[in-house]
């Protein structure tokens, strides 16, 4: 799957890269509550990631493989 950036109320909060459209729905589902900051009236939605988004995810893919850690172990970053 392509990069893609979480939105709290149609503004940008997390960019992550999931396996798929499942591993994405999960984590929608289970980051809910962090991603809402638990408020209970939030729009959690989702689209791809723009240019700087994906450049942000990039750089911090960038910083996990240089200390040793696996592209596979890496999934998003907040924004």
């Amino acid at each position: 799957m392509h990069i893609t950036t979480i939105l709290v109320n149609d503004v940008p909060k997390v960019a992550v890269r999931p396996n798929d459209r499942k591993d994405l729905g999960r984590f929608l589902r289970n980051g809910h509550k962090y991603l809402s900051g638990g408020a209970s009236e939030v729009v959690v939605s989702h689209r791809d990631a723009d240019e700087q988004e994906a450049a942000r995810w990039q750089s911090a893919l960038q910083l996990h493989t240089a200390w040793g850690g696996s592209e596979d172990t890496f999934f998003g970053i907040p924004l």
